[in-house]
């Protein structure tokens, strides 16, 4: 499962990312850091897929806007962060 997780995360965001941007090669150099980013989510204890997905498409988001790897992480952890923190408060109630 974790393989597929990160697989179905990644496809979904690099697809729409695609749909947005149709100048960018399928290949592009964003695709393997993409992977890399939600591959080190999982690693970390990420299990959810829909926020892995959630993750991705606002790493690459972020990276579009920062134009820096490290920023676009820190900046889509945020958002990660408070989707979790949403999902937790919703839960309580």
């Amino acid at each position: 499962m974790t393989s597929l997780a990160i697989e179905g995360a990644c496809a979904f965001a690099w697809r729409n990312y695609l749909l947005l941007h149709s100048g960018i090669s399928e290949n592009d150099d964003k695709r393997s850091a993409l992977y890399c980013y939600v591959a080190n989510l999982r690693d970390t204890g990420e299990h959810d897929f829909d926020l892995l997905q959630v993750a991705a498409v606002a790493y690459l988001k972020k990276l579009d806007e920062l134009h820096d790897d490290r920023r676009a992480r820190l900046a889509a952890d945020q958002i990660l962060a408070e989707c979790l923190e949403s999902r937790r408060a919703r839960l309580d109630t």
